[in-house]
């Protein structure tokens, strides 16, 4: 019996995978807060009152910029390592459901909320006339782990899901998921800003209620900022993921979207609403043969999983230029079509026989003997053909 070759790729090959599998503006967000966290301990900056939310410097000296700069300043390895570990697979989620400038646009719509709810709360609670609490006002707030709690708030609630593991361990409803994490990291971890989170979790509700509506803007927007020259570069890159502006599945507040439910404040079933704690959800009708969840509106640049309706109009637009001839017959348009479909179709079959032809004869000149399973168990790929066939001579 010929003995199984296939084994489990190499950690750094993995790794790479796993990079790069993750979007444009997840991965980015991510980058940007290490290499903020990175530069921070190189040059020994600690001075963290300076950027901070702080909110007796916001309202006394109007330091708004400390809105955004909290957000990406971290206090320590575990806390940086902690809170990318969990935007990592909420990012990716959301940014395929929404497209990379609407969940950018998000972040930003959420850390700015997320501030002004902490600003308000905290001078409510600090200076109320029955039991004042004025050290609030004086907390200092830093971390990316409010935004994560509104976008933990807001995928529960696009997911349609009924219930959530909290690390691995029990399951509970999802409705109470955000809750529950607020109260688990109150009692493990030290030094934790419960209103920070808690503020999180108010504008995640909020957003999922539409209360935020008339503050996103319409199709056209996101079209506009994806059309702009100098983002091209960035539009083009593998993990970009486009947006029309449309639901996609759940139901995506959007100002121009008529068709969402009223504000959950105007709403009549506001109590009832209330009381399930999360908002209701309205799925759109799906085609037949379409997935109701995901119904191909953002899509990623080059991807291999296109919707079949772009892969065939990708495949007849191949074909008409292939085509030299511009027949008046519809009939035989439409051969001459079919024709240069099937032949475009052969051209690329035949260039990928060849390429795996020739890394079939690299890799047996290195001398392998089992070269031909090893690059098949490979996709092609003869880095990790000959990583498996090492490790299998190893």
């Amino acid at each position: 019996m010929r003995p199984n070759i296939i084994t489990e790729a190499g950690i750094p090959t993995r790794l790479n995978q796993w990079w790069s599998s993750i979007p444009f503006i997840t991965s980015g967000v991510v980058l940007i807060c290490g290499a903020i966290y990175l530069l921070c301990l190189l040059i020994g900056y600690d001075s963290y009152a300076e950027i901070c939310f702080l909110p007796s410097a916001v309202a006394s000296r109007f330091q708004v910029y400390r809105f955004y700069t909290s957000v990406l300043f971290h206090g320590s390895l575990l806390h940086v390592l902690f809170n990318m570990l969990a935007l990592v697979p909420l990012g990716t989620e959301l940014e395929r459901i929404m497209g990379s400038v609407r969940l950018l646009f998000l972040m930003f719509l959420l850390a700015t909320t997320n501030a002004i709810l902490h600003l308000t709360i905290a001078f409510l609670v600090a200076y109320n006339p029955l039991h004042p609490v004025p050290y609030l006002v004086d907390e200092c707030s830093i971390g990316f782990s409010g935004v994560i709690f509104s976008m933990i708030v807001i995928e529960t609630s696009l997911s349609g899901v009924q219930s959530r593991s909290v690390f691995g361990l029990f399951n509970v409803p999802a409705k109470w998921y955000a809750w529950i994490l607020l109260v688990l990291f109150q009692f493990l971890a030290s030094n934790v800003s419960l209103l920070g989170h808690l503020c999180g979790i108010l504008s995640g509700f909020a957003y999922t209620y539409g209360l935020f509506n008339y503050l996103l803007p319409g199709p056209s927007f996101y079209s506009k900022i994806e059309g702009l020259s100098a983002l091209s570069v960035c539009v083009r890159r593998p993990g970009f993921i486009l947006c029309t502006g449309g639901t996609t599945y759940g139901q995506l507040p959007t100002y121009s979207n008529t068709s969402a439910a009223p504000s959950a404040l105007i709403n009549g079933n506001f109590l009832r609403n209330l009381s399930s704690w999360m908002p209701n959800r309205q799925t759109p009708t799906a085609q037949e043969g379409e997935d109701p969840r995901f119904p191909g509106r953002a899509r990623t640049l080059g991807s291999a999983g296109a919707e079949p309706a772009a892969r065939e109009a990708n495949e007849n637009l191949h074909a008409r230029l292939l085509d030299n001839t511009t027949p008046s017959d519809p009939l035989t348009n439409s051969q001459h079509t079919v024709a240069n479909t099937v032949r475009a179709d052969a051209t690329v079959i035949a260039d990928q026989v060849d390429t795996f032809d020739e890394e079939l004869k690299k890799l047996v000149g290195m001398g392998f003997e089992k070269a031909e399973v090893a690059l098949a168990a490979a996709d092609g790929d003869p880095n990790v053909a000959v990583e498996i066939l090492m490790s299998q001579q190893g």
